[in-house]
């Protein structure tokens, strides 16, 4: 088992539009579906889906062996991954461990090996968040209301709620706010060229 790697950490983003990454030790987690082939769509958390499935295998198996990995991940993913409601997640690799010690029945030849004392840095369920709002994260994460995001899209306040209430966004509306993000990060860039140059013609 890799105890040396126990102070990596699993970190998880979901973006705006749904798309989804996971990483261990800063590089991409790869999906393992050659071996494990659960999800074709890839990772997802928060739910007992395929997806969910899917990342509880490849994160067993980064710290594990293929065969604990198998005969575990849907307990893992009901344990750990079902819980993890939140669009960005981290998970030490010895919270990892642990469940795997306590949970996991090691093969003889790890039986009688010493144990290593593994101090976790994050508790799996302090991990386990409330579950989070997309439209809540997004007027967060924009530093607005959800009324100021209805004028932005020019649509009704009560459309908003409604996305707000079935925590779901259409596909246009996630267009829409791509692209109004996007129009933001733009307009930084112009207004920091011009003080650039206010500061030139000044000096």
């Amino acid at each position: 088992m890799a105890i040396a790697m126990n102070n990596h950490v699993f970190k998880g983003h979901r973006t705006l539009l749904g798309n989804k990454f996971v990483t261990y030790g800063e590089l991409e987690l790869p999906t393992r579906f050659d071996i494990y082939p659960t999800s074709k769509s890839g990772f997802d958390w928060g739910n007992s889906s395929l997806g969910s499935n899917q990342l509880a295998f490849s994160m067993l198996f980064q710290l594990s062996s293929q065969e604990l990995a198998e005969k575990y991940a849907e307990q893992f993913m009901r344990d750990v991954v079902r819980g993890l409601h939140t669009r960005d997640w981290v998970l030490s690799a010895s919270d990892v461990l642990e469940w795997i010690e306590k949970h996991c029945e090691l093969p003889k030849e790890k039986r009688n090996e010493p144990k290593v004392k593994v101090k976790a840095a994050n508790n799996i369920k302090k991990a386990k968040k409330s579950k989070s709002n997309v439209v809540k994260d997004i007027c967060k994460e924009l530093d607005i209301t959800q009324k100021q995001l209805a004028e932005i899209l020019e649509v009704p306040e009560g459309t908003v709620s409604s996305w707000a209430v079935k925590n779901e966004i259409p596909r246009l509306g996630k267009k829409a706010i791509e692209f109004y993000i996007q129009n933001r990060k733009n307009q930084k860039i112009v207004d920091s060229y011009r003080s650039f140059i206010e500061l030139l013609q000044a000096s």
